[in-house]
């Protein structure tokens, strides 16, 4: 019998189990999923469960059934390439072909407190905590998002629809909010903020967090809460491997998405080194394509020649009713981004069930 670990629930591994199980699978093969949570989180939509809008069965969809799938419910502990096994606890796995994609953690750039007094969105877990937080506050309270990307951009604007009682301030690094593109959608989501009283401080550097202080060039800027927005790095036991990382600790891979040493290695999302931004569209496509490898080899024939990856664009909400979007180059502004954004979702959760 064959064996593929597949390492974390996300949109690569989602991807690849939805050509798994929906074509004829070798005989001999077994699947195994291991994931912490008993279901597959839409990371993507955080934002809102973190801003109190959604619940985080708004998140969950139910990972796939089979005869050939195995899913285990435990907290990876380590992997171990040389002997081909995965390890939980005093538990382990072994498989013959691996697919990591345990996503990615947060990345704090040595800034001093930052781990220890932020609230992060990068796990389900957090966001609940963060939900938690952000929710309880009182009335004028200050919340601080640190971040201006995609990210930070959806929580400040989810978090005013949902507390429209609190001051919300949101740090960017850049001259302009979305300061990487087009004016167009750097001045549509400034006015956005502007008109909603949300305050971007602009050309920010956060240096120190203390409970209820942030530093900004080492100014202290009083808060009730801050949400970390401001990077990612891969998984800790990806960043513990002995590979080839790039400086974020996501594993270098080849064309074919595996180890360059290791061909029965791949890896997938966050974790993967890659010239795109992370995402749930790059996530998937990498998906694709890991299954046509997989596939290949187990039908004996020639590794396929992939095509270069290449993103649709980006989409992003301000709230229930405007967003914004980047498609094929295109900026797309107000109610119908935020419906593109909507139909987008609403493909996503009826292909997965």
């Amino acid at each position: 019998m064959k064996n593929l670990l597949i390492l974390g629930g996300g949109y690569g591994s989602m991807r690849i189990m939805q050509h798994l199980f929906s074509g004829k699978l070798p005989e001999d093969l077994h699947v195994t999923l291991i994931d912490r949570e008993p279901y597959h989180c839409m990371k993507t939509e955080y934002y809102a469960l973190a801003a109190g809008t959604i619940s985080d069965k708004h998140v969950r969809v139910a990972f796939p059934e089979h005869p050939q799938l195995t899913i285990v419910n435990n907290e990876i502990t380590g992997i171990d390439l040389n002997n081909k096994q995965v390890l939980m606890g005093n538990e382990s796995l072994s498989y013959d072909k691996l697919v990591i994609g345990l996503g990615c953690e947060d990345k704090y750039h040595g800034i001093s407190g930052a781990k220890e007094h932020t609230l992060s969105i990068q796990s389900i877990r957090a966001v609940r905590e963060t939900a938690q937080v952000l929710q309880c506050l009182p009335t004028n309270s200050v919340v601080s998002i640190v971040g201006g990307g995609l990210s930070g951009i959806e929580v400040a604007s989810e978090l005013r629809e949902s507390r429209k009682d609190v001051k919300i301030q949101l740090f960017d690094r850049g001259e302009r909010i979305l300061s990487p593109f087009p004016e167009r959608l750097s001045h549509y989501v400034q006015q956005w903020f502007t008109e909603n009283g949300v305050d971007i401080v602009n050309c920010s550097n956060i240096t120190k967090v203390e409970p209820g202080i942030l530093y900004n060039k080492d100014e202290p800027v009083e808060t009730d809460a801050t949400v970390w927005t401001a990077g990612i790095q891969a998984h800790h036991l990806v960043r513990g491997l002995e590979i080839e990382k790039d400086r974020n600790g996501r594993a270098v891979v080849t064309d074919h998405h595996h180890l360059s040493n290791n061909p029965d290695v791949f890896v997938v999302g966050d974790c993967a080194a890659s010239e795109h931004a992370p995402s749930a569209q790059l996530a998937e496509i990498q998906g694709d394509q890991i299954y046509e490898v997989l596939k290949a080899g187990w039908s004996g024939e020639e590794l396929p020649n992939l095509s270069p990856i290449k993103l649709k664009g980006i989409m992003g909400s301000l709230g229930k009713k405007k967003g914004f979007a980047l498609l094929m180059g295109t900026p797309v502004t107000g109610r119908v981004a935020r419906l593109l954004k909507s139909g987008l979702l609403w493909v996503y959760r009826y292909h997965n069930g």
